[in-house]
Order: structure tokens, then C-alpha cells, then sequence
């Protein structure tokens, strides 16, 4: 259940005249516990617009006052530089790093010299995913790893079994994507790797696929324009080369 359906049951039952201790995160935080008890309140901060405090719970973001005595809902956007700054912070805590998936729960497949990194999680019964996996068909020098994220269908399990239990999961999953093949594995090996997949995914909230994440950390939710895709993918591994060379002993 979302945080702001938690608010509104809670609403209902919950005093209102709780007032905050002080005039920061801490009190604030404090205050929509006591009021909101069942509802997931991650952290809050002091942001500087106006009198809000940010709310993040269960992944969403919300804003109040220093007494809670209301919660908004929606967009906010600096009108000097005209920055949507909910979505700024959205992607910030939607990042994954990195280094801390869990790269044995996946397979790889390599084009070219693989020097470009991207992980995403995917459904063999997602329309988008199979769009997305033609789309990568033209892209060069790229090492993707694939996280088998079956939450769709009731067969998506299954498939994603016989994918795991092939003797190329790489190409079986191609094939199945591009072509419509079915896997040729019998889905009867050791796939604890899937249920780790789905747990990590479960804990970042990863709710829909495909979903990519790039080394920067950067978590895109859905298929991305090829042309964008490689445009991301290009830009890092540019930034990463000019990193390189500014930290290169003289």
C-alpha cells in the first residue's frame, strides 16, 4: 500500500493535535509517527523552500511543515532555474550502485570488447523488455547483465527457470525474446540465483521491467529510446576515460 493511502487510514483514527517538540527533522519525523503509526516513514530532511520538510517513505516523496499540519502531494519545482526538484530526488534514491548488485545472481552477454556496463532485470512475458532486447541487438561493446525478474505471469517463473537452466542462457534468452524460441532448459538446476534477484529487487522496489541500471548508479524505470540508451552509455564511459587520464601520474 502506498504511503499516502497509510496517511489517509490513518487519518481517520489518528490525533491531530500532537504538536511538533522543535523546529527540525528529528520533531518532525516524531510527530507524523505518533500521528501516522502504520505508515512507512523512512527519512526527513529540512529542504530550502519555504517551511518543508521533505518525507520519504516506501520510496515516494511527500512534504509537510514543521508542525505536520498537512502533507502535500505532488511536484515541487525551483522557478528560478526552472529544476523539477522532486524528480531530481526521486532519482537520487532511486540509485543503485553499482558494485553492490548481485552480479552472480545474473548472466552475462557480451557484444564486441564489452567494455560498457549495464544490468537490467527483466520478464520474459514483458512486451517492452522483448522491444528493449532488439533494440540492444545494434548496440556494440556492451556487457549487460541480465537479472531474470519474473513478476509478471504466472508462467514468467517458469520460463525464467528454463532460460537459467540452459547451457547458453545468453542466447537462450535472445532467442526467446527476439525470436520467439522457447529456452531449451528442463528448469530443474539450482535457480536460487532467481529468488535472489527478486529479493534485491523487492528491497530497492523495483516494480516494473525492464528496469536498467547503469554503473553511475542511475536506475531508469521502463524501455529507454535506443538512441538515449546509447547516448547514457556513451557519456560515462567518456567520463570515466577523462577521469582516468586526470588521475594518471604525470
Amino acid at each position: 500500500m502506498k504511503l499516502l493511502q497509510l496517511f489517509a487510514a490513518s487519518a481517520l483514527v489518528a490525533a491531530f493535535g500532537i504538536p511538533a517538540l522543535a523546529q527540525d527533522a528529528d520533531a518532525v519525523k516524531s510527530s507524523l509517527r505518533k500521528k501516522f503509526p502504520e505508515a512507512p516513514i523512512d527519512a526527513v530532511r529540512k529542504i530550502p523552500y519555504g517551511n518543508l520538510y521533505e518525507v520519504v517513505g516506501g520510496g515516494e516523496i511527500y512534504y509537510t511543515d514543521d508542525k505536520t499540519t498537512f502533507l502535500l502531494v505532488g511536484t515541487l519545482v525551483d522557478v528560478k532555474t526552472k529544476e523539477n526538484v522532486t524528480e531530481v530526488r526521486q532519482r537520487q534514491l532511486n540509485t543503485v550502485k553499482f558494485e553492490n548488485l548481485p552480479l552472480d545472481s545474473a548472466f552475462k552477454i557480451v557484444r564486441g570488447n564489452g567494455s560498457r556496463k549495464v544490468a537490467i532485470f527483466a520478464d520474459p512475458n514483458c512486451g517492452y523488455c522483448k522491444r528493449f532486447e532488439r533494440d540492444l541487438l545494434g548496440i556494440s561493446d556492451i556487457t549487460v547483465y541480465m537479472f531474470l525478474y519474473p513478476i509478471l505471469a504466472s508462467d514468467s517463473m517458469d520460463k525464467s527457470k528454463q532460460v537459467w537452466c540452459s547451457s547458453d542462457r545468453g542466447q537462450a534468452w535472445i532467442d526467446m525474446m527476439t525470436k520467439n524460441v522457447p529456452p531449451k532448459g528442463d528448469g530443474k538446476c539450482d535457480t536460487a540465483a532467481i529468488e535472489k534477484s527478486l529479493a534485491f529487487g523487492k528491497e530497492k522496489r523495483i516494480t516494473g521491467t525492464p528496469t536498467i541500471i547503469f554503473e553511475d548508479g542511475e536506475r531508469i524505470p521502463g524501455a529507454m529510446p535506443i538512441a538515449q540508451f546509447e547516448k547514457k552509455i556513451s557519456g560515462l564511459k567518456t567520463s570515466q576515460a577523462a577521469s582516468a587520464a586526470s588521475t594518471a601520474p604525470q
